[in-house]
């Protein structure tokens, strides 16, 4: 049988052999609006048919678990009767096409992501990449990004407390934005998206059903082009609404009205419908005709497919309708009974009396196409493992090369960014963005979270194990150097086309290598998200696992004096814990001072790994630590001089090192990991020392704070001495990137 000609058919956008199974589940000929809604629930953005299969690697379960994925977004239980729900979510290609309102929208979606699991949202993260900004086309891209996020989040008054921006070449057609959320809620106020009780109503709730979004879900599961650059595909978000309903949502909450609640996301009415049908085994009926709509020439197949913002679908108790609607109409927010929970198992969707569609549910979700692609190793990829470091020239002026580093928008200071985001809304931050993982302290109690995003692109291209693997011992760690102990994790999965062989090998090295990692380190993962065909013109992205992590920390004093980066007084000792290894490639040194993007990548023990984080976030619990910095990208030489940017009180640091068994450049930029530099008292060096020795751990005494400047002296080697003040970092740090985006009448 021939499929249906897909011009007269917009919104089917199926493969033969899917149209066919469509045919076998239902037993007949599918409608148009019945393709639509198979072609939106099963396309890659809503059903996950490549990834699944590799997904199942990763460890759910843990002691801190409540809900892991499956859910809205995952929750751990934080103790003393209170949760944190969290997730990560991507609107990579909304971004591309409409990057204001791509960016505003990835904000409100996981915002309600988070609140339709019974939890008040109270910060928002974000990981960012953009092509390089000597180009427009992404100096405008990422101003629009950033300034919808900045709408977004301020407007509804949740605050935007760290983050990551990282810029390549890759990502001047693919931009990726993704947005990361953490809510509070008491443990007995959690809700699901399940919908349950045989006849109890199905209600519409938020604002009006428009065009703008629809075809959003499958626009994401495809390669971009020319063609597909429509603007109607991204929706429209309004934050003002978005607060109203999340006042609303609260409120009926705690009301004892509500069965399950689903946020109306990709895919609209038809996935939270059919998901919410789907996890209570049940059927779902709704009518079509009592939908509010803001326009009136709008098709079936638009009114269920339509991703317009700030709409949320409920299942309520039986009885309690006019206590639904007193709440919505409270919040002056549309409300509608538009249908019920059936017994059958049966989707119907009804016009009046008319039947527009009736599917089974588990075609819809348990029956969609599930693949498992042919995987293959790049062609390329022994030549990009090939690094001849030497022919790699060590730096003529070391401080010239730091200065480089510095000015680079990958390390140059991300203030341009994040003072348009109201990071003290709520007044719960208490390590603001830019000094590593950020911190909220939760009121009324003596506990605080701490959460970071990280991955790199660089070596998960040349390495995919360890990319994966890296990304989760980097958060892991950065979580660590302010004392707390990570619960949870969520991830973004963002790749290219699955239907590439090449994709597919490194998505699944990339998961063995997280999975991996979460397992040793004993870090679940409680929810998360793929994003799959960031490819426009067949050029795709650099494989790019992002993880989002939540610590907890139940230190009074690390809340009251929390450990950051920056020195804090002369005359205290430098401590490097861990060693360094020639490991320049993937490294940054490599690629913006000798413009390569090749070697291997950083190896990692997971077993030292786990032992440096714990040694050092017991240390700071102890109150033993003034200072902790993650040593990663940039090296050892990068971190020292961020930690005299981030002194509160400009202290510098004096290093002198005997001459290093490895090359100079190697041991000042490499990126060995497993690496933390951190300051302590005198007076608390030995215990320190003891800690250390104990666990068998290597360290160096690099030296001490003081001074105006970063000094670093190798004995015997004075070419590769660093000798600059603060004040020549800062004025390479502060306008690296932020000059980019200057007034042209602000200039010279």
């Amino acid at each position: 049988m021939s499929e249906p000609d897909k011009e007269t058919i917009p919104y089917h956008t199926l493969t033969n052999d899917e149209y066919e199974k469509v045919l076998a589940l239902l037993g007949r000929k599918a409608n148009a609006t019945e393709l639509a809604i198979f072609s939106a629930m099963w396309s890659e953005h809503c059903s996950y048919k490549s990834s699944k299969r590799y997904l199942s690697r990763f460890p759910t379960k843990g002691e801190h678990v409540i809900h892991g994925p499956g859910e809205n977004a995952g929750v751990v239980d934080i103790g003393d009767g209170w949760v944190a729900a969290f997730k990560i979510e991507s609107h990579n290609h909304p971004s591309y096409i409409e990057p204001f309102q791509g960016a505003a929208t990835g904000v409100g979606g996981i915002l309600r992501d988070i609140f339709t699991m019974g939890a008040r949202p109270v910060a928002l993260l974000n990981s960012l990449r953009f092509g390089p900004l000597d180009i427009p086309k992404n100096r405008y891209l990422m101003e629009r990004v950033v300034a919808g996020i900045a709408a977004y989040g301020n407007c509804i008054g949740v605050p935007t407390i760290g983050g990551e921006i990282v810029f390549n070449e890759t990502y001047s057609k693919n931009p990726l934005v993704n947005v990361f959320c953490l809510g509070i809620a008491r443990k007995d106020e959690i809700v699901t998206a399940a919908a349950g009780g045989i006849g109890n109503p199905v209600i519409y709730v938020g604002s009006k059903t428009g065009r703008d979004g629809v075809h959003g879900a499958t626009m994401a599961s495809a390669e971009l082009d020319a063609s597909t650059e429509d603007r109607h595909t991204v929706q429209v978000g309004d934050p003002f609404t978005e607060k109203r309903l999340v006042e609303a949502c609260l409120e009926l909450i705690h009301s004892g009205a509500l069965v399950g609640i689903q946020d109306m996301g990709a895919a609209g009415l038809t996935s939270s419908a059919t998901e919410m049908a789907d996890r209570g085994n049940c059927g779902i009926e709704i009518n079509l005709d009592k939908i509010p709509l803001r326009e009136e020439k709008i098709t079936y197949e638009e009114i269920m497919i339509s991703e317009s913002q700030e709409r949320m679908l409920l299942v309520a108790k039986k009885g309690h309708e006019k206590d639904v609607t007193a709440i919505f109409k409270k919040w002056d927010l549309d409300v509608a009974e538009i249908g019920r929970v059936t017994d059958d198992h049966i989707f119907r969707v009804k016009d009046k009396d008319q039947i527009v569609a009736e599917i089974p549910v588990k075609a819809l979700t348990a029956e969609a196409p599930l693949y498992d692609r042919p995987v293959k190793e790049p062609r390329f990829q022994e030549m990009l493992l090939g690094l001849h470091i030497d022919g790699i020239a060590e730096p003529q002026s070391y401080s010239e090369t730091l200065l480089t580093l510095l000015a680079s928008p990958n390390f140059a200071s991300k203030a341009w960014v994040y003072e348009q985001y109201d990071h003290m809304v709520q007044t719960n931050t208490v390590i603001a963005p830019g000094l590593g993982a950020a911190m909220i302290r939760l009121k009324g109690t003596q506990k605080a979270l701490a959460m970071t995003t990280d991955g790199n692109s660089t070596y998960t291209l040349l390495n995919p194990y360890f990319g994966g693997a890296i990304a989760v011992a980097e958060a892991a760690r950065n979580l660590a150097c302010v004392g707390a102990k990570p619960i949870g994790m969520t991830n973004c999965l963002n790749f290219g086309n699955p239907e590439r062989p090449e994709t597919m090998w490194y998505l699944g090295l990339a998961v063995e290598g997280m999975a991996d990692a979460c397992t040793r380190f004993e870090i679940p993962v409680v929810s998360g998200n793929v994003s799959l065909y960031n490819e426009t013109l067949g050029l795709g992205i650099y494989p790019t696992p992002i993880v989002g992590m939540v610590g907890l920390i139940d230190s009074a004093d690390l809340i009251a004096h929390p450990l950051t980066p920056g020195f804090k007084a002369s005359g205290e000792k430098i401590v490097l814990i861990g060693d360094t290894r020639e490991e320049l490639g993937g490294s940054a040194y490599l690629k913006i001072i000798h413009l390569q993007e090749r070697g291997y990548p950083p190896n990692i023990d997971f077993d030292k790994e786990k032992t440096v984080q714990t040694l050092v976030r017991e240390a700071a619990i102890a109150g033993l630590l003034t200072a902790a910095h993650d040593c990663s990208e940039g090296g050892l030489a990068m971190t020292l001089a961020e930690c005299c940017l981030l002194s509160p009180a400009q202290v510098g640091g004096k290093v002198e090192l005997a001459p290093p068994s490895i090359r100079t450049d190697g041991f000042l930029f490499g990126e060995s990991q497993s690496r933390i530099v951190v300051t302590v008292k005198t007076t608390d060096f030995e215990q320190l020392k003891h800690r250390i020795e104990s666990q068998n751990l290597p360290y160096t005494v690099l030296g001490e704070t003081g001074g105006s400047g970063l000094d670093i002296s190798i004995k015997d080697h004075p070419r590769a001495s660093i000798h600059l003040s603060i004040d020549a970092m800062d004025a390479a740090y502060k306008h690296g990137l932020s000059d980019y985006f200057k007034d042209p009448a602000e200039s010279d």
